[in-house]
């Protein structure tokens, strides 16, 4: 599904010797006397697929970037149902329920860009150090590289089949180019790792970071919040204190640090119960993998605040790129008030507060939303597809795109005379007898 640029063959080999500089042996070696000598670390056999998994997070990135440009362009062409009896039809991207299906996607495009370059910085930091033999940090890059790609590819594969629906009719037309950019991003969930292992591999380094701190180990920045003692209360009082963004990094904190607290103790009672470890973690499985997505969640909320606040650039752009990430991290919180509820941590009344800025920041994004698709720079040879030109002209275009198909290079296409018509006057004969 999608990747039709691979060719998965097989391949047998038979008493064949491969000479050892062509062993590609990077982390492990074998003498010339054939002694073998291991990696440094077994974490150092999953190298190949954690730059695959750093990767996959700017891949899934500019995928649902490319989900948005089409959207959010039709939506600015596409023209439906008058408002005002008599009045002009306005355009669909003037509709509130149809911002509701756009903008978040273009906020979760945006922090998943932001997040993949600070994962790519990370992970180039990383390999420095295992180059001069630090292997420290391999077990940070693994859970954080698994956990990101996992969260970003399905919510990248979810953005995108809101962002088809959006289109209506012509979205599951070949034309919108949606068929071609789905069928590849949704396989991004599977390959270098499937959803759920990958969630659980980064749940295991979480619960045992967990106990670190009680033996005076370190724990690295990015999982350094489980050490912190966290808000009992959000203190929101009024609609103006939920576009703080400390106060909404300290939301997802809370939710990530309690989640993964939960999980590491609902594990620990079962070992405590007397199960053996296998079966503890499979009947785990459901909060292990709920505390690594909050874990991603806040680590993708986090970091955008960070490039905010770190970052230098014009006032204009900042305020764009704030509202942006005040939409990610409301939304988010909307979709997942029941853990915040849960504890305590907010109130209903504090959750219809984010709900009403939610509302709120869909005007305030319209306005900007063509400049912010056309800034992923996306050429159309790229993006292929109709219904997202960069000169909106979408319906001639579509007409010429039908004109050409080769179903409609004759009036009526020569399989009719070679199969169908035979058939038709077959069934027509042995009807008469």
């Amino acid at each position: 599904m999608g990747i039709n640029g691979n060719d998965n063959g097989f391949c047998r080999f038979d008493s064949v010797r491969i000479p050892r500089e062509n062993l590609l042996s990077k982390y492990s070696k074998i003498d010339p006397d054939g002694i073998y000598h291991p990696p440094i670390s077994d974490k150092m056999v999953y190298a190949g697929m954690v730059v695959n998994r750093v990767n996959m997070v700017a891949t899934a990135a500019g995928y649902l970037s490319s989900g948005c440009t089409i959207a959010i362009r039709y939506s600015c062409v596409r023209r439906q149902t008058e408002l005002l009896p008599g009045g002009e039809e306005p355009q669909i991207i003037d509709y509130q329920s149809q911002q509701l299906k756009l903008f978040p996607q273009l906020a979760a495009a945006y922090a998943f860009i932001f997040a993949a370059h600070n994962i790519q910085r990370r992970y180039e930091q990383i390999q420095a150090e295992v180059r001069v033999g630090d292997i420290s940090s391999l077990q940070e890059l693994h859970g954080l590289s698994a956990g990101m790609k996992a969260f970003s590819s399905l919510a990248t594969n979810w953005g995108l089949e809101v962002l088809r629906l959006s289109c209506g009719g012509h979205g599951y037309s070949q034309a919108s180019g949606f068929p071609r950019i789905y069928g590849v991003a949704t396989a991004l969930v599977t390959v270098e790792g499937e959803y759920s292992v990958l969630m659980l591999q980064t749940a295991r380094y979480l619960v045992k970071c967990v106990a670190r701190p009680a033996s005076g180990e370190k724990l690295p920045h990015s999982i350094a919040y489980l050490t912190t003692t966290p808000e009992s209360k959000c203190p929101a009082i009024s609609e103006n204190n939920v576009l703080d963004l400390k106060m909404l990094v300290n939301a997802y904190r809370h939710r990530a640090q309690r989640l993964v607290n939960d999980a590491a103790e609902k594990l620990h009672a079962c070992l405590l119960s007397g199960k053996p470890q296998h079966l503890a973690w499979n009947e785990s499985h459901m909060v292990l993998i709920k505390a690594a997505d909050a874990h991603c969640h806040y680590y993708t909320v986090m970091n955008f605040v960070q490039y905010l606040q770190s970052t230098e650039m014009s006032q204009p752009l900042r305020d764009v790129l704030t509202s942006l990430c005040l939409l990610y991290a409301l939304y988010g919180i909307e979709n997942n008030a029941g853990d915040l509820l849960q504890d305590g941590y907010m109130s209903g009344e504090q959750i219809s507060m984010v709900t009403n800025q939610v509302v709120a920041l869909l005007a305030v994004i319209r306005r900007n939303a063509v400049a912010l698709v056309d800034a992923f720079d996306i050429p159309d040879e790229m993006l292929g597809s109709i219904l997202g030109r960069y000169d909106g002209n979408v319906y001639e275009n579509m007409y010429k795109w039908a004109r050409e198909s080769p179903l409609n290079q004759t009036e009526v296409h020569h399989s009719y005379d070679t199969y169908l018509k035979p058939l038709l006057h077959k069934s027509h004969m042995e009807a008469k007898l």
